[in-house]
């Protein structure tokens, strides 16, 4: 039994471990940078130029500036709900399309599933979009973030794609043994797909958190924002004066400076926190919708 490794072998190895740890430390350091910066203390911090190692000094200020803004916490509140109420019935209607269009005995199923893949290269446009919106009543609702988006097509295919894996003989004995549709998609089907389920919580889970761009189209009423839409407010059109009532003038720079690193730590961490739970499942959901078909 061969135990010893070729010079050549022992070269590729190294250089392997040297560009795996490069790219960690690329991927990394920006994250490690943000959470230093947050944690800084603000006067010390503005001062500092260049690579950033650990904090300068500590103070949680910050953060408590953050927590104790109203805005912050009703947006945090509000994208909870959004990634809940959303990702649930994400799940839901991905699911009851991908079992329709997965199953043999569906009618024009082919001709349905072409139209739904078209809407992933044709689109009526943001103003259409807007116009029908504001004509069924939805605008400055909750629920102008959660019903359109309440399915995707990549999504779809990817599920309907699992699904289709699931044998057909365990559909057959369990409507020998009665089972209806709702049964055999409940009782069968999904437990025998948690894995691509898994991955959609996470696909669909991360979009929402992260969404923006329609809350800033389809929102006026600030109570409903989401947090990345606060964010943005902080990050771009740097208004981070709601924060430092109690900060004096000559201070309000370099707390606002840090302020901007901690609120951006508050958005990013409940959602990096959730990845190591579902990460086990990632691989195996999405290889079974990309070799399945």
């Amino acid at each position: 039994m061969r135990t010893s490794k070729s010079i050549s072998e022992v070269i590729f190895d190294a250089a392997n471990v040297i560009l795996l740890c490069l790219l960690s430390i690329v991927t990394l350091y920006p994250f490690l940078y943000v959470l230093f910066a947050s944690i800084s203390t603000p006067a010390e911090f503005v001062q500092h130029r260049g690579i950033l190692l650990w904090p300068k000094g500590f103070s949680l200020d910050s953060y408590r500036m953050v927590f104790e803004n109203p805005n912050i916490i009703r947006s945090y509140l509000n994208t909870i709900f959004y990634v809940a109420v959303g990702t649930t019935l994400n799940i839901l209607m991905t699911a009851l399309g991908a079992y329709g269009l997965s199953r043999k005995n569906v009618m024009w199923k082919s001709t349905i599933m072409m139209l739904i893949v078209m809407t992933m290269f044709f689109d009526g446009g943001l103003i259409p979009k807007y116009l029908l919106m504001k004509n069924i009543g939805l605008l400055d609702t909750y629920w102008a973030l959660i019903i359109p988006s309440a399915m995707t097509t990549w999504n779809l295919i990817i599920m309907r794609t699992a699904f289709q894996g699931v044998p057909d003989a365990l559909e057959e004995s369990a409507r020998i043994d009665g089972a209806n549709d709702w049964t055999i998609l409940f009782r069968i089907i999904i437990p025998l797909s948690l894995p691509v389920i898994a991955v959609m919580v996470l696909f669909y889970g991360v979009w929402h958190w992260n969404k923006w761009f329609d809350a800033l189209i389809y929102l006026r009423d600030r109570n409903l924002f989401p947090l990345q839409l606060i964010l943005r407010e902080i990050l771009i059109q740097n208004d981070t004066n709601s924060m430092m009532t109690s900060v004096g003038g000559g201070d309000r720079m370099p707390v606002g400076e840090t302020i901007k690193y901690a609120t951006i730590m508050v958005a990013t961490l409940p959602i990096l926190f959730l990845y190591p739970f579902l990460q086990k499942y990632f691989v195996k959901g999405v290889m079974i919708g990309a070799i399945k078909e």
